[in-house]
């Protein structure tokens, strides 16, 4: 049986449950100050992590709608994001959260960073604190106490983080509140641009933003990036999520011991002899509800590229749907016309006034999660697909590194000296 830290890695996943106590964190109540599109909710100066500030900001659209939260409370807010979210567990859809690293306001460097964390991620643990969740919780058996944004603070960048509110959530969604920070961070700073660096699910919708690909009632591209830097991304998309048949289960269903907040490609399962029907931890949507929107709109096929894996249980039927031995599914045609975007944000491109960059791992070494292991990885996503390059008007750099897993790309130092090379 896994450890509940050993489900709490499954990924795109990345992990994260727990966070640190929020004891004796300070808040105080935000302003009304507000543009037109944006407010200030409330602003906090005792934080944790290395941070100097976190505002908790409300875009003021209507069109921001309350998502569905797994019931079981897997996906809420925890540490101190539950009090930067005001104690809200399941904070709605328009709320988001503007970390302040130390040096934003002072240091040298001109143009600003963004960083934008991934999925069942937080501001963090992805950039400020590997090891919040202890050892297993950074795709390595011991992890470092700090990340990204100390090594670019130290460094004399002005470095700021979003994190998001439904850590699954609606793409649509991040992608408006990554064009809403960088607004906040132009006011601050007085920048024109900024750079952003996003991981995974949070890079998918970084480049969703460029490409200006948005609802009806969303905002174009507004010519506000410098330097798009996309670490770990299914540029072409992934199909991790169908391509192992029932094994992701367990670390999924309650009854098999699974609390992780990720989605399964079934509805139904056996575990101790039961089926057992959970449409709503399934990537689908359904009657229940539609949990997992982001984990969709990144989905694509490649099963014309790397065969399936015959000898993983209801392998056949976990991808093309049906009822397996021991699981039923839609299969992932059924849940890539439910809204996967992949097609969309290739064909949209990307400005030609703008240096994209991609960072790649090549290792499958995740510890206590089922690797992805049917061609070139990093654990989750194709090297394939995080180097596709279809619709990048301008590819600044593309980089596969070696010895790296997914949950590395962010914290390595090979990977941060990479990044910064690229922001200079």
């Amino acid at each position: 049986m896994k450890t509940r830290f050993a489900q709490q890695q499954w990924w795109i996943i990345a992990p994260l449950f727990v966070g640190l106590l929020a004891a004796g964190i300070a808040g105080s109540a935000g302003t009304a100050s507000a543009t037109s599109s944006r407010a200030l909710e409330a602003t906090y100066t005792s934080v944790a992590n290395g941070w100097v500030k976190v505002e908790r900001w409300k875009d003021n659209s209507a069109n921001f709608l309350a998502e569905a939260y797994p019931p079981d409370g897997r996906g809420n807010q925890t540490g101190q994001r539950l009090t930067f979210f005001n104690n809200v567990a399941q904070p709605h859809s328009s709320r988001f959260l503007l970390y302040y690293a130390p040096g934003w306001d002072t240091n040298a460097k001109p143009v600003p960073v963004l960083l934008v964390h991934g999925a069942n991620d937080t501001a963090d643990r992805a950039w400020a604190n590997p090891n919040e969740l202890g050892g297993f919780g950074c795709g390595a058996v011991s992890c470092p106490n700090t990340g990204l944004m100390q090594y670019l603070s130290s460094r004399g960048y002005k470095v700021f983080a979003i994190n998001f509110p439904h850590k699954q959530g609606d793409n649509y969604y991040w992608t408006e509140q990554i064009y809403d920070a960088i607004q906040v961070i132009k006011d601050r700073t007085g920048a024109s641009q900024v750079d952003v660096v996003g991981w995974s699910k949070g890079a998918f919708a970084a480049r969703m933003y460029v490409s200006s690909v948005r609802q009806t009632w969303g905002t174009a591209y507004a010519n506000d990036v410098r330097r798009l830097i996309l670490l770990g991304n299914p540029n072409g998309g992934y199909d991790y999520v169908f391509r192992h048949g029932w094994s992701h289960n367990f670390s999924i269903y309650p009854e098999c011991g699974g609390t992780v907040n990720a989605p399964s490609p079934h509805t139904y399962m056996v575990c101790w002899g039961i089926w057992r029907y959970h449409p709503e931890l399934s990537i689908y949507t359904t009657a229940t509800g539609n949990f997992f929107p982001g984990q969709k709109q990144m989905l694509a096929r490649w099963d014309g590229v790397f065969p399936l894996p015959t000898w993983e249980q209801d392998w056949y039927t976990t991808y093309y749907g049906g009822w397996g031995f021991y699981t039923y599914g839609y299969g992932i045609d059924y849940a890539i016309t439910q809204g996967s975007l992949v097609s969309t944000i290739r064909n949209a491109g990307t400005p030609a006034s703008l240096a994209v960059y991609f960072l790649c791992g090549d290792t499958n070494d995740i510890p206590t999660i089922h690797n992805e292991h049917t061609g070139p990885s990093d654990g989750v996503v194709f090297i394939g697909s995080c180097a596709d390059s279809a619709g990048i008007g301008n590819l600044g750099g593309s980089v596969v590194m070696n010895g790296l897993n997914h949950l590395k790309l962010g914290w390595a130092e090979s990977a941060m000296a990479q990044i910064e090379a690229w922001l200079q």
